[in-house]
């Protein structure tokens, strides 16, 4: 299946590991033209090399209101054109809502949020009829998970954002979409394991009350976020998509 991405450019925030990263990795697979952002300028030099030459890797904050205009600017420079947008941001801290504070909810606020919709702004005044916004979100967007009050409470913000967005900027040809990994193996969810006092019998725990029976890889997330990106999915749009093994207990 030919997904029509070839030549296609795409900026991806927070891709220089994790589910972003895997993304990106797909996109360029397939043909396209990705640059990706991290906050550390070695990492994201480095991240954006291993994918060859269709990469570029930048370093912003998400939370700087400059980052959008400069990332645009940035592929269209690097690479002619500009043709969508994926918002992954790095998870915020865990902690139940007594233990979580202020600052944390404020700095998780500018970054995990408010950066993200000045991303999607920007991207949606800019991009062509044909063009896409994904953001990377949470199965907490639907199912709150213990211990991760900041997450639970942002991430469905977005997700309500993301539609009112779809709506408005779909007259134009322009789609907008959600991806809520579930439990994916990457480190991220390696250390939140981690905080167990058995990651080991916590995984196998997690594993049981998925219904495939396991985790998933990075890269089955990133062939989901490559597709919903692409033109081959150009009739979706205000939706979120669970990429979690049927552990969504809705429908």
């Amino acid at each position: 299946m030919d997904l029509g991405l070839k030549n296609r450019v795409y900026v991806l925030t927070g891709a220089t590991r994790g589910l972003g990263h895997a993304v990106a990795r797909e996109l360029v697979a397939d043909g396209a033209k990705v640059v990706i952002t991290g906050r550390d300028e070695k990492r994201a030099a480095e991240a954006a090399a291993g994918l060859g030459p269709n990469a570029a890797g930048v370093a912003v904050d998400n939370s700087n209101p400059q980052a959008p205009h400069q990332l645009i600017a940035t592929a269209r420079e690097l690479f002619g054109a500009f043709d969508g947008i994926l918002v992954s941001v790095g998870g915020p801290p865990a902690g139940d809502t007594a233990a979580t504070t202020d600052a944390q909810w404020q700095a998780a606020f500018e970054s995990v949020f408010l950066g993200a919709v000045r991303l999607a702004r920007a991207a949606a005044a800019e991009l062509e009829p044909g063009g896409t916004i994904g953001f990377v979100l949470s199965g907490t967007t639907h199912e709150p998970a213990p211990g991760m009050a900041i997450s639970n409470g942002l991430r469905p913000g977005l997700a309500g954002f993301a539609k009112s967005l779809a709506d408005e900027v779909g007259p134009r040809g322009i789609r907008v979409v959600g991806l809520l990994p579930g439990r994916i193996a990457t480190d991220r969810m390696r250390e939140l394991d981690a905080l167990s006092a058995d990651p080991d019998a916590s995984r196998a725990a997690n594993e049981s009350a998925i219904p495939l029976g396991r985790y998933g890889t990075p890269e089955e997330f990133g062939r989901t976020g490559a597709f919903m990106l692409s033109p081959a999915a150009s009739y979706v749009t205000g939706v979120m998509v669970s990429v979690d093994g049927g552990a969504r207990h809705g429908f």
